[in-house]
């Protein structure tokens, strides 16, 4: 199936399958990761205010387009990441959002 969205990708990036998710971010999260959820939540950081240490490895946990991030794995992010959002749409398609928030991490790296 990730071969019909990622379209090759797959090939030329790490990558491996999770059957739990909760299970995945605290790996990452011994393995040194500070763990990032993209979410619209009580306490969430806008993403223009988060800051982005030098040196430091980030995972950024995107969730399901319409159920968000299971509250397990929202429990355990070291922050919560929204992106700011104005007019009468309260949030951006998972894939735009995931992008936009990649976008915020590289091009804080290139400083």
């Amino acid at each position: 199936e990730i071969h019909k969205t990622a379209l090759g990708a797959e090939d030329s990036v790490d990558w491996q399958y999770c059957k739990d998710t909760l299970e995945a971010v605290k790996e990452l999260q011994t393995e040194g990761y500070t763990l990032c959820v993209l979410e619209q939540v009580e306490g969430s950081v806008s993403l223009e205010k988060m800051t982005v240490e030098p040196g430091r490895r980030y995972a950024i946990v995107a969730g399901n387009e319409v159920k968000g991030v299971e509250q397990s794995v929202v429990d355990v992010a070291d922050v919560c990441i929204e992106i700011p959002q104005f007019g009468t749409k309260h949030s951006l398609n998972v894939s735009v959002s995931a992008a936009v928030a990649m976008w915020h991490f590289f091009e804080a790296s290139l400083r």
